[in-house]
């Protein structure tokens, strides 16, 4: 049973002083009807309207441009919501690698590392969150090369994911039928890979804790007796048997679409059948939570037994609406609310502190200390339970002891973690009792396995993608006077099957002017007004995606020694080259990207060379600055090789921490050369150089 607040679907459903619906949106056929609501505010006419171009500047100066025309603006009546919505707009600008041809994919870590899929450096366990996070841009492409390139051949199954079910997720925002049903057939393969992590005898799904992407969970460590538990430990997880039964009910549903009903009933009865299976077999009755089953058998722990102890990942049925809505399996998030389990001080435990080897300490590198799931708080696995929060609260009618507030008290302390004093540096995982970060690597920071905005538009702002032509929204806010309330928030610019919406709350219509309540809007004109918290559901036919436009970068090197080749006048250190042309972009100070010249006062200069002529008709220079020892040149000529000699393209100054272009008439080149100024005898950085040409 799906529980339903009051709805806004059509003036004739609705009992008198509830709600209103806006001229612009017809209601449909057999409305349904609403229950009392709130004494009605007048409806406004007109909606908030950001000054989004100063909002970009405030944020992230020079490199605004980026995000102007992009990203979903929002702004609340809590800075630090505000300032991690517009942070990790940053990270998702940070991951996106430029491969050229093959477009831009997203990056767990900024970075390489020596378990990336070479040479592109992506990794397939985080892509439900990048997907998911950039299917709100307005921007396309992004979302939509990558997932190209993973149906494509990118998928390695180097761990679990959900990809099918991400994509499918993608769909529902923003409505691209040609985009969904492209890699039916590969979605289908890769399903069947999957079979060799199936145990037929228990109809479930089996895998690694490692290749889950959680090392040192409790069945890998009492495998080993408790020695260790970095690899090890096969056993039956709610995490792979959630992802399975996601991405079967995904290929169903688009096989649906296409018409082939015999692939759509094949699908949803393996979603059904494992479901069946997940919640008869892993529901461990002595925990009252979801847990592993071992498959391993040795002398310290034997197949078919549950593990000893809850974990986080016990909650991921929710994320996927896996779980039967009943009081018994709802009963199962008091652990998560329980000091003496899964809630820590500073966030959630990966595991209860009760276990025998909490919190144990076995992997170092060097002097840091590495990644371990058996304790720590992990971003990854905080987003995936409170998008299962957001779930059971929105539309399960048992809820345990789960209320708004509760959402609204872990999704500010999910906030918090973010914060490192006053700066804002994402780290891999952090200590429940103080919240600092545990890895003290270089490559943390600033890192990318996990969500935020997803959380922000679908639980607190509340807009619930559907397949339908309906738009709906439902906040999961607390009443007033409830500490975790939030009396206003405002977004715009968020993209909705070819629509841009607006979802305003204004609790006593103080702070915006325009009426008291929840008001959602589609193109800038007012649909449906509530004057409480709640339920709209209003009729929004669907308009075609807007197009994806593409341009190719032919100076990405991705792999050593092969063009395109840069070189330079210092600084020609064969790594320190190629950061000058990975794909890569960001002005992070914690993580030093791009190719760096020597200090001094001569002139310098950068060049890459394409191997070939390419059609090439405008250079981006991204040039980082520290305000310190690297500074922005004063100023940059640009000039290309051409039928035997070089040749101007055009001189400016250059921004700092900011994307400085030199557009032209397309030509073939087969260089590009900028010839720099430095600034006070400081050295350059080039975070990245890009030359382009349309695709």
């Amino acid at each position: 049973m799906i529980a339903r607040t009051a709805r806004v679907l059509g003036t004739s459903a609705l009992l008198a002083g509830t709600a209103t619906l806006l001229a612009g949106a017809a209601p449909p056929a057999a409305p349904v009807m609403a229950p009392m609501m709130a004494a009605a505010s007048v409806a406004p006419s007109a909606v908030p309207v950001l000054d989004t171009r100063a909002i970009a500047r405030a944020r992230f100066g020079n490199d605004a441009p980026w995000y102007e025309d992009r990203i979903p603006f929002f702004e609340s009546a809590d800075p630090k919501i505000d300032a991690v919505w517009y942070y990790r707009w940053s990270i998702y600008r940070a991951h996106q690698r430029d491969l050229g041809a093959k477009g831009f994919i997203t990056t767990e870590f900024a970075d390489d590392v020596g378990w990336q899929r070479e040479p592109y450096a992506s990794l397939n366990d985080a892509s439900g969150f990048h997907i998911a996070e950039g299917r709100w841009l307005n921007d396309r492409r992004f979302v939509s090369d990558y997932i190209d390139f993973m149906y494509e051949g990118g998928n390695d199954r180097h761990f679990t994911d959900h990809m099918a079910d991400s994509t499918w997720g993608r769909y529902l925002v923003d409505g691209d039928r040609a985009a969904v049903t492209r890699h039916l057939k590969v979605m289908r393969h890769i399903y069947g890979l999957w079979e060799d992590h199936m145990d037929w005898s228990k109809g479930l799904y089996w895998v690694e804790p490692l290749l889950d992407a959680t090392e040192y969970t409790v069945s890998s460590i009492d495998a080993s007796g408790g020695k260790d538990g970095f690899g090890g430990g096969h056993a039956f997880r709610p995490s792979v048997n959630s992802y399975m039964i996601a991405n079967a009910r995904a290929i169903a549903r688009i096989a649906e679409m296409t018409g082939d009903t015999a692939l759509a009933d094949e699908f949803e009865g393996k979603a059904r059948a494992l479901q069946d299976r997940m919640v008869a077999d892993l529901w461990n009755p002595q925990l009252a939570h979801f847990t592993d089953r071992y498959r391993t058998h040795n002398e310290h722990v034997s197949y078919w037994d549950f593990i000893r102890a809850r974990e986080l990942v016990g909650f991921l049925p929710w994320m996927f609406d896996a779980v039967p809505d009943e009081a018994k399996y709802a009963q199962a998030w008091a652990h998560l609310l329980d000091p003496q389990m899964l809630a820590g001080e500073a966030g959630m435990r990966t595991v209860e502190q009760s276990y025998e080897y909490y919190m144990r300490q076995y992997r170092y590198l060097g002097d840091a200390r590495e990644c371990q799931w058996n304790g720590p708080i992990w971003p990854y696995q905080t987003t995936q339970v409170l998008t299962g929060m957001a779930n059971l609260l929105d539309h399960y009618e048992e809820t345990g002891p789960v209320t708004r507030s509760t959402y609204m008290r872990l999704l500010r302390q999910y906030t918090q973690l973010h914060f490192q004093g006053d700066k804002l540096d994402l780290e891999e995982d952090y200590d429940p009792a103080t919240g600092k970060p545990i890895v003290g690597l270089d490559r943390s920071h600033h890192y990318f396995h996990s969500g935020y905005n997803d959380l922000i538009l679908t639980g607190l702002v509340g807009i619930r993608p559907r397949a339908d032509d309906v738009l709906e929204v439902n906040p999961l806010l607390p009443q007033a006077g409830d500490p975790e309330a939030l009396p206003w928030f405002h977004v715009e610019r968020v993209p909705y099957h070819g629509h841009m919406i607006s979802v305003t709350w204004d609790a006593d219509g103080s702070h915006y002017g325009k009426g008291a309540g929840l008001t959602v809007a589609a193109d800038g004109k007012v649909l449906a007004h509530r004057a409480d918290l709640g339920r709209i559901e209003v009729p929004l036919a669907r308009k075609a995606p807007a197009p994806i436009v593409r341009e190719t970068n032919h100076a990405v090197q991705l792999v050593r020694g092969d063009f395109p080749k840069a070189s330079a006048s210092s600084g020609a250190e064969a790594e320190n080259l190629h950061d000058g042309i990975d794909g890569r972009l960001w002005f992070y100070p914690e993580l030093p990207n791009g190719w760096t010249s020597g200090a001094g006062t001569a002139s310098q200069w950068y060049a890459v060379d394409f191997g070939a002529p390419q059609p090439v008709s405008s250079v981006k220079l991204a040039f980082f600055d520290n305000g310190a020892d690297i500074r922005a040149p004063g100023k940059v000529t640009l000039e290309g090789w051409q039928d035997g000699a070089w040749r101007d393209l055009g001189s400016a100054t250059p921004l700092a921490n900011g994307v400085t272009t030199l557009t032209f008439t397309a030509r073939p080149l087969t260089k590009v050369r900028a010839v720099m100024t430095p600034t006070q005898g400081k050295a350059i950085r080039i975070a990245e150089l890009k030359a382009l040409s349309d695709s």
